[in-house]
């Protein structure tokens, strides 16, 4: 008998998305547990490890009420299921982590597609990219970080959107000569500071209007959504 497809899931929720291409769409998160990369501003630190201590029941993460390492394994007829019985309205699935992309992510986005969903994955471009044809990729490279993890051309060439944070203008730097080493020209580039404070906002802001990219301000933490 084949073996069913299965993802260790920290946390599932209904909200809107509050950065880049998609803002304000309506959208299900799906946040994968696991990330090697190491990135020192993650805001989602409790996704990076996998310990069998921390597995729970899939109906228990569901109802989670506070972040933390906890995750649980399910299969994708179990998350079609429970979108259902949720009562989610969204039509958008946003897959990130962690870094999803860890994960084989073509089986999941073509069984959402099938019955009427759009897919978008928020990854650090690290790991190939497995995903459908019609799957928004959004990758946000991760430079130099602690896990010592390239980004990879395939995964910008695969992108449909570059999103870089920013806190410096080593950043800006890191970004320049990532995009001329890969000949980046025709992506979308969103530029988001990696926090809302004025200086990097304002470096975020003067970035896009220098280099024509896009600005991306995290939209749901002024706002107060998750």
């Amino acid at each position: 008998m084949k073996k069913e497809i299965s993802y260790k899931v920290n946390e599932i929720f209904e909200t809107l998305q509050g950065e880049g291409s998609f803002t304000g769409q309506p959208s299900i998160f799906l946040r994968l547990q696991g990330c090697p990369v190491g990135c020192s501003w993650c805001d989602t630190k409790h996704t990076w490890t996998v310990s069998l201590e921390q597995e729970m029941e899939p109906q228990k993460i569901v109802s989670k009420k506070s972040e933390n390492d906890n995750w649980g394994v399910f299969t994708i007829e179990q998350l079609k299921a429970l979108f259902i019985s949720e009562g989610y309205q969204a039509k958008h699935i946003v897959i990130t982590g962690g870094e999803p992309c860890m994960y084989d992510l073509t089986p999941l986005c073509h069984e959402l597609e099938d019955i009427g969903y759009s897919c978008q994955v928020e990854t650090s471009g690290t790991f190939e990219i497995k995903v459908s044809e019609k799957c928004w990729v959004t990758v946000s490279p991760k430079v130099n970080m602690k896990g010592g993890y390239k980004v990879l051309n395939s995964a910008l060439m695969r992108a449909n959107e570059i999103k870089h944070p920013v806190a410096t203008e080593q950043h800006i730097d890191e970004l320049k000569s990532l995009l001329n080493e890969h000949e980046i020209h025709d992506k979308q580039i969103y530029i988001q500071p990696i926090s809302q404070k004025k200086r990097a906002t304002e470096l975020a802001i003067r970035s896009c209007i220098e280099n024509n990219w896009r600005l991306s301000v995290q939209v749901h933490k002024y706002i107060g959504i998750e």
